[in-house]
């Protein structure tokens, strides 16, 4: 059984792939300073509070967990908060991830899948978009995680450490279990929005930019369940333990959707009218993203599970009813 470190663990992709990885057989160790995750969303493996910041701990850490392989999910990750505060960003999707890298090599860890994003690639100068579009990032989010990128290649070219790094699109839906789900604070994310006005909890919902030039004028996303980005994620891990090289993969649906018709889904799903108000666009919002997968799929086997737009709905309107998460711990 092999022992995996997973940063960020008790976020939103972070439990969904713990809980996985330890179901496929793995002792899961998950690193979190809880600063957004849940401690409740730590369903299987050992919870430990700290930060990337802390290196003494960092070193412990594999040293008396025996580490053999890392999952790091922990980042900031709002775009609008990235362009308002961009150290923050640099210090802890740049800086701290290296502090992550400097204690693997110090302690023979030999590889790491990386939670990377769309947003290295900015505006899409082609759809669907594959791992050889041009990465462009329009803002600081995107940007430190391009730098990670870059910093793992250099790693890899100097210590063999090697990567998998995964651009997600829109990740979204729940465990299908109901046991965890997106709780975010502030939420920035459509359908878990698009919910909660549903739910009656949010007084307004806005659908920013309704000229684009799309077939209903409103902004295209790829959007993934949850479920099947937490399996991409073992399928690596895997891999890399079996000897593959460093690599990136992209990891969406193939498939777009605009915001009216995710808010019409969810319509259909909840059974409720959802009053949406146009607003204006939002800066740096292209029209349409949408994934190419097909490198990932070829070459690791992975196929997206629950590719439609109402399952993944499904599931999330399914944990948001039941209440979500009490605390923010």
């Amino acid at each position: 059984m092999k022992n995996i470190l997973v940063t960020g663990g008790a976020g939103y992709i972070g439990s969904h792939v713990a809980k996985k990885l330890a179901e496929a057989g793995f002792n899961v160790i998950v690193l979190d300073n809880l600063s957004k995750g849940h401690r409740e969303a730590v369903l299987k493996g050992k919870l430990i509070v700290g930060d990337l910041a802390d290196v003494d701990l960092l070193d412990r850490i594999m040293k008396e967990e025996g580490i053999e392989g890392v999952i790091h999910l922990a980042a900031d990750s709002l775009v609008g908060e990235s362009m308002e505060k961009p150290g923050k960003y640099y210090r802890n999707n740049v800086a701290n991830g290296i502090n992550l890298l400097e204690a693997m090599v110090n302690n023979g860890v030999e590889y790491i899948v990386f939670s990377s994003t769309a947003a290295v690639y900015g505006e899409p100068e082609e759809i669907p978009i594959t791992e050889s579009h041009p990465a462009n990032p329009e803002n600081t989010y995107g940007e430190s995680k391009l730098f990670f990128e870059k910093i793992l290649k250099r790693y890899d070219e100097i210590y063999n450490l090697r990567y998998v790094s995964l651009r997600y699109f829109n990740a979204a839906g729940a465990d299908l279990s109901g046991q965890i789900g997106e709780a975010h604070d502030p939420e920035t994310h459509l359908i878990p929005i698009v919910l909660e006005k549903a739910l009656g909890v949010r007084e307004k919902l806005y659908i920013f930019g309704a000229d684009y030039p799309t077939k209903d004028g409103t902004c295209i996303r790829d959007y993934i369940h949850v479920e099947d980005l937490a399996d991409a994620h073992i399928l690596a891990i895997e891999a890399l333990a079996a000897g593959l090289e460093s690599r990136i993969y992209n990891l969406g649906n193939g498939e777009g959707y605009s915001v009216r018709e995710v808010i019409e889904a969810a319509e259909e799903v909840t059974g409720k009218k959802i009053e949406a108000e146009i607003a204006g666009r939002r800066a740096g919002d292209p029209a349409v993203l949408v994934a190419s997968s097909e490198k990932i799929k070829k070459e690791l086997g992975w196929k997206p599970l629950y590719p439609d737009l109402k399952t993944i709905i499904e599931s999330a309107w399914r944990w948001h009813k039941g209440g979500g998460f009490d605390g923010n711990d």
